[in-house]
């Protein structure tokens, strides 16, 4: 697995274009929307006599009305064609849509902007299936986390310097519409010419027959998606993102003028440090996953959410400045750093939660019927995104202030969060894995490419303590079914984890020769699954730090199932107070260090021709080294 940096893919053809292509169309989108919404919330009166907070919500509400009606259609187009192609036809088309833009802006013409904004929809519509699709085609699986973190980062810096640019031109006197007009077209142009580069990307069902009935196709794409539960849930927590981003976001700028007394420019910077949030939040995501798909930041993103859109609503009461003010002069009041930190935060965690869900989607879905699912996610981020646009004006009507509808969406997060993942727990084993090796222990894996990303295979480990399955669990790139001693897998707490990720429990034919038979029956349809599969073939916890025996039970398995063995080893548990040892366990955890480095290290692939019991103890040994 390469360490290099995830911004070197910038400097490849394979991705550079590709991602300026799509930079400059989220750019432009919100160079343009943001003008548009900055003119109908500080000069609505030349414009039109509609209330502003209605405006505010029923715009980016008709922006997304196109990817309701023609997702499903998307899909099918990026599944049917290159993919290059279809991304230089939508920025010609892209190009047409800031034509009648501009002549809305010179003529102020209210209606021919509106229809701009729906065009711009349908330009995001095309574009996003080949934005999500791509990226598997060009890129490896340890590269996908790093480049789906950049295309998030730029994406929302994208957006960040879009409504930057939007909110400052349109208001640059005597220029600022001209400014926008033109500005827009030129983006355009210049997201065509990137797109001219990008590389030949063939399409995975050439031969598919376009069904251009939107809703059979819609209902056809769902059902689709629902025969895969992990990813259809995923799909759910993506679209769940975006309808709280679109409640907050759509709120600021009202928020910016009539709670925090701000001028645009306070409206402004709560837009600057919310994206810089997501941009950083979505870079960091490589960091904190080790180069792979790690969905166990998906609640740690979740509970971040909730946590700072809580106190969103009550630095937002503890905010008591009611004169206007500028930039400088919120900056400088009482508790308006506390509302920055909490948008800024906001954002980070936004970040956490949305990269590990693409990539799983991306790596766990079908990849001849991608752009499909990623048109299916568009259709529910779309559906989300509406529904939160009418939420919104609802509760806005009912008498909820914004900070009391900042409060409501997060406590509708974490209710949601709860939900998706008590149907899918491999979210929070996933969590509980990271947190054990970012907190207690750090663990570093060594050769763990070696776990193969595809297919059946046998892992065979040295048995130290009572959480190697959850060590070995975090340092995979895909799930694994544990066979583990059945009184281990009772114990409280571990239970639940063990049970939920599909642990085989297993007992000496002495003790329980029924369940004995019944694990390896297990084992055997895993396998034929195309499952990873991990044994402890010691058959106990060691007592003493060295390896016991191995048993012969890997060879039962190996008869049923002929499929490859992977030796492993952990490094430095042994001595922790999570071990089995001298009666002693605050002395063990003492010695040992509550915080000291672990390593699992990952031995070549071996034949189940020649496998023996000796012949893995043997290579586990060599694997554990001198390091105890």
């Amino acid at each position: 697995m390469s360490d290099k940096s995830q911004f070197a893919l910038l400097a490849e053809r394979r991705f550079g274009p590709f991602f300026w292509t799509q930079f400059l169309g989220a750019f432009n989108d919100n160079v343009f929307k943001t003008a548009l919404l900055t003119i109908l919330t500080y000069e609505a009166l030349s414009w039109t006599t509609m209330d502003p907070a209605l405006l505010n919500n029923l715009i980016p509400g008709l922006f997304i009305l196109p990817f309701v009606l023609f997702s499903a259609t998307a899909g099918q187009l990026a599944d049917k064609f290159d993919k290059a192609r279809v991304a230089r036809i939508v920025k010609v088309f892209e190009i047409g849509i800031m034509a009648i833009a501009a002549t809305g802006w010179m003529t102020h013409n209210l209606v021919l902007l509106i229809v701009a904004v729906v065009g711009m929809g349908m330009h995001s519509t095309l574009f996003g299936p080949v934005k999500y699709a791509y990226l598997p085609q060009h890129l490896k699986q340890h590269e996908l986390v790093g480049g789906n973190g950049i295309i998030e980062s730029g994406t929302f810096v994208g957006i960040l310097l879009g409504e930057i640019l939007g909110a400052v031109l349109v208001v640059h006197k005597p220029w600022g519409t001209e400014l926008v007009a033109f500005g827009t077209i030129a983006i355009a142009v210049t997201g065509w010419l990137t797109s001219r580069a990008i590389p030949v990307s063939p399409a995975p069902a050439p031969d598919l027959k376009i069904n251009w009935n939107p809703v059979t196709e819609t209902i056809r794409n769902i059902n689709f998606s629902r025969q895969n539960r992990p990813v259809f849930l995923s799909l759910l927590g993506n679209s769940w993102f975006w309808f709280y981003g679109a409640i907050i976001l759509a709120q600021f700028p009202v928020y910016a003028k009539d709670y925090l007394h701000g001028d645009h420019s306070v409206f402004v910077l709560l837009l600057t440090v919310f994206s810089l949030g997501i941009g950083a939040g979505s870079l960091l995501c490589e960091r904190l996953s080790g180069h792979r798909v790690e969905i166990g930041l998906v609640p740690f993103g979740s509970i971040g959410l909730s946590v700072f859109g809580i106190d969103l609503f009550l630095a937002s009461l503890a905010y008591t400045n009611t004169a206007p003010v500028d930039l400088s002069g919120f900056v400088a009041q009482h508790g308006s750093l506390r509302i920055l930190f909490d948008c800024v935060m906001i954002g980070v965690f936004g970040g956490l939660y949305i990269v590990p869900l693409f990539a799983l989607i991306q790596t766990r879905c079908d990849p001849t019927h991608l752009s499909r699912t990623i048109a299916g996610m568009n259709i529910l981020n779309a559906l989300f995104m509406v529904a939160a646009a009418l939420l919104a004006l609802v509760l806005l009507k009912s008498g909820l202030t914004i900070p009391q509808l900042f409060l409501v969406t997060a406590g509708l997060n974490a209710a949601v969060a709860v939900f998706i993942f008590t149907l899918v727990p491999e979210f929070l084993i996933r969590f509980a894995a990271w947190i054990l090796i970012h907190t207690i222990h750090r663990v570093r894996s060594i050769d763990a490419d070696r776990i193969p990303e595809h297919g059946a295979a046998v892992l065979v480990c040295n048995h130290v303590s009572y959480v190697d399955a959850i060590v070995i669990m975090a340092a995979s790139p895909r799930p694994i079914r544990f066979v583990m001693d059945h009184r281990i897998f009772r114990i409280p707490v571990l239970s639940w984890i063990f049970r939920n990720a599909k642990a085989i429990p297993i007992a000496p034919a002495r003790e329980d020769a029924a369940l004995m038979e019944r694990a390896y029956v297990e084992i055997g349809k895993a396998l034929d699954d195309g499952d990873l599969v991990c044994i402890f073939p010691e058959g106990k916890l060691t007592v003493t730090g060295e390896l016991n025996e191995f048993r012969g039970g890997v060879m039962k398995i190996l008869e049923r199932s002929p499929v490859p063995v992977i030796p492993m080893a952990l490094r430095g548990l042994w001595g922790s107070l999570l071990t089995r040892g001298d009666g002693n366990p605050f002395g063990r955890s003492f010695r040992r260090g509550p915080w000291s480095q672990l390593a699992l290290a990952v031995g070549p692939a071996l034949s189940p021709a020649v496998v023996t019991p000796q012949l893995l103890q043997e290579q586990v040994q060599a694997l554990r080294g001198q390091w105890k």
